[in-house]
């Protein structure tokens, strides 16, 4: 199973992809988490922050997850994901695909700005931030939409969501289209 988190810089996909993945490896002990901060310093960011190195690391990230699937291990991948076209690739591509959207306004975003890259794109000092001159497309089909605000829960309780959604997949299984 391949849990890929959404959601803009400073929507929570690093917390709540952490403590998912602390959960889930009390029944999945073989799970893996991947961060794409975390991947971007392991590939040496050499693809950058534009579209085109934007999508380089999506195309990595999407074919690493298939890689682990293939050898039956589960992922939980926290990534910002700005194309659609990647997440219907994960959809057709793994064999168990499950999309959460951490769904946040942006001005909960800015006033966040938990890595600075808002405030330093308003001052005009950063390019290619999402959501400010690169556009960041709501997912088209996420199989879950959460918000991660604050007003909806603590990360640990959206985790309880995320863990309540898939038991009840495995209860209710839906074929594969």
């Amino acid at each position: 199973m391949i849990i890929w988190l959404i959601g803009m810089s400073g929507a929570g996909k690093t917390t709540v992809g952490t403590i998912l993945a602390q959960r889930l490896r009390t029944t999945r002990p073989g799970l893996v988490y991947l961060d794409g901060d975390l991947l971007r310093e392991v590939w040496g960011d050499t693809p950058g922050h534009d579209v085109s190195g934007r999508k380089l690391n999506a195309h990595r990230l999407s074919h690493l997850c298939a890689l682990l699937d293939a050898q039956g291990l589960d992922v939980v991948a926290a990534v910002l994901s700005i194309f659609p076209s990647w997440q219907a690739w994960n959809r057709v591509t793994f064999t168990d695909y499950v999309e959460v959207f951490l769904d946040v306004p942006m001005s909960v975003l800015r006033a966040r700005d938990t890595k600075g890259l808002y405030a330093a794109a308003a001052a005009g000092n950063l390019t290619d931030v999402v959501g400010v001159d690169i556009e960041f497309p709501r997912p088209p089909a996420p199989d879950l939409t959460l918000d991660s605000s604050g007003d909806n829960g603590t990360p640990v309780q959206l985790v309880d969501e995320i863990l309540a959604y898939l038991a009840n997949r495995e209860k209710h299984p839906v074929e594969r289209g």
